[in-house]
């Protein structure tokens, strides 16, 4: 069994992982920039190591650093989390070279899938359906005109290595091709580093829906069930549940099934999701993508399998096989996670800042996965997400009660979040049905207009809300003036440890 793990990764995921570590007797290792010295996932593993600056790229993205810390700690194993180097190819195979155990897919696996085209062409060869589109990269603007006319508009113009929303542009018409190529040809470059892009028919009003898949070195596979992910703005998921509330009980069989087959055909090793479209029409569903890591929205997941997704990479990583089978993983209950994030729910851009104040959800069944506190400074270098509130009900709506309850206790000052948001498509008929699809938010919650309020609230809430966060700010203000900020202590040991 591993003894000692380095977590390559920050913030709340950090800290999750560290918690099944523990459990487990293993002792952690954490890794941090200059800007995070203070932040909760520093203070709570075993070993802190500073590695740079606060640009990932000096720092969480540099794979010489984070092996070399790996091997100054003793550490036997690398845990990536998720986002940075956790589907990278090249961190897992020096993993591999320095005879550190990877906690992931394999190098070979995440080569394999990490490229949306060589994915869709092994899915194709496993019998998953796909999307009608290009066979492969688009060499230039005349043959993507070929094929959009075959298939016809609208179209998604798609960067090969993309993911996280990025590099992905909706062309409706033939004169937006030439400018929805450049644009996504430009984003893949710039993220990563591959401007590669091919096209798929754009399927309207989908349902976004993802299959937990786990695989072992026995050649052992199994699927966990899906995932509802179709609350989305821009492409990027705000909020997931489990089970979904409207697929077709047929349909979600055989999804599953596929899914387990798919990951048991390529001999994937480790926590995996495959992801697809749903035409809520017609009732077909296509292979999106699959990544080959643990997903931010993991938890529900966990919830109503009761399965700790961790613990049991952990396991297959060590060598052991599944510690379950496909007939013992049973549904229980309904799980839902909101992301809370630190942004401007007018215009959506990030807020940073000091948090000012801070109070948790609690209560049965609510589970808090952040890392946020009072006093601490909220850096403009990362993901805005600051924390994910994630309950479970024995159904969708004592889970959907319980989830408003908790979310009416979470207060933050001093920067501002997207709970407003959250509240109303908590709200929502078509959220409450379960109707919603991957435009819904865009569609029945944001205006056009310059200050993008939300359609479904009257501006007299606004007012309202916005003045009642600007008193509790100002008296949190006033009292830190008066009290003192509180601060957490760094351990006397980090500085020890990076001595030079």
């Amino acid at each position: 069994m591993i003894k000692k793990i380095l977590i390559a990764n920050r913030g709340e995921i950090a800290i999750r992982i560290f918690r099944s570590c523990r459990e487990m007797g293993i002792d952690s290792v954490a890794v941090y920039s200059e800007v995070d010295r203070e932040s909760q996932h520093v203070l709570l593993a075993d070993e802190a190591y500073l590695i740079g600056p606060a640009p990932s790229s000096e720092s969480y993205l540099r794979i010489d650093k984070i092996i070399d810390v790996a091997k100054k700690s003793g550490a036997d194993a690398i845990h990536p989390g998720y986002g940075f180097l956790s589907e990278s190819a090249d961190f897992a195979k020096a993993c591999e070279d320095a005879g550190i155990t990877f906690i992931g897919a394999t190098s070979k696996n995440i080569t394999q899938m990490g490229d949306k085209l060589s994915a869709r062409a092994l899915m194709e060869k496993a019998g998953m359906p796909t999307v009608p589109g290009s066979p492969g990269a688009i060499k230039n603007l005349e043959e993507a005109k070929t094929i959009c006319e075959k298939i016809g508009y609208p179209v998604m113009v798609k960067a090969s290595a993309g993911g996280g929303g990025k590099g992905i542009r909706v062309v409706h018409s033939p004169e937006d091709l030439a400018s929805g190529l450049r644009a996504a040809q430009s984003e893949g470059k710039n993220y990563f580093n591959d401007d590669k892009v091919f096209i798929e028919k754009f399927v309207q009003n989908p349902k976004h829906i993802e299959v937990q898949v786990f695989g072992d070195q026995h050649g052992n596979a199994v699927h966990l069930f899906e995932r509802e992910c179709s609350i989305q703005r821009r492409h990027q998921k705000i909020i997931e549940e489990a089970p979904s509330p409207s697929l077709p009980s047929e349909v979600r069989d055989k999804m599953c099934k596929m899914a387990q087959k798919a990951t048991q055909s390529i001999g994937y090793q480790g926590a995996g999701t495959i992801e697809f479209i749903f035409d809520n029409v017609t009732k077909d569903f296509f292979f999106l993508e699959m990544n080959t890591r643990l997903q931010v929205e993991h938890p529900v997941t966990e919830c109503i399998t009761g399965i700790d997704l961790v613990k049991e990479q952990i396991k297959v990583a060590s060598g052991e096989a599944l510690s379950f089978t496909q007939e013992q993983i049973k549904v229980s209950g309904h799980a839902i996670e909101l992301r809370l994030c630190a942004e401007d729910p007018t215009t959506f851009l990030p807020s940073a800042g000091k948090i000012v104040r801070c109070r948790i959800p609690q209560g049965p069944f609510v589970r808090f996965d952040g890392y946020i506190y009072a006093g601490y400074e909220v850096s403009i270098y990362y993901d805005p997400m600051l924390a994910k509130l994630i309950v479970w009900g024995a159904n969708r709506k004592e889970c959907l009660n319980r989830l408003r309850r908790a979310l009416s206790e979470f207060a933050l000052t001093g920067i501002k979040t997207n709970v407003i948001l959250h509240k109303n498509i908590l709200d929502h008929p078509k959220f409450i049905d379960g109707s919603y699809d991957t435009q819904f938010v865009d569609k029945e919650l944001i205006t056009t207009d310059k200050k993008s309020f939300f359609k479904y609230v009257p501006d007299e809430v606004f007012l309202v809300s916005a003045a009642i966060a600007s008193y509790q700010e100002q008296k949190s203000k006033s009292f830190e003036q008066k009290n003192g900020s509180p601060k957490w202590k760094a351990k006397a040991r980090l500085e020890s440890q990076n001595q030079g």
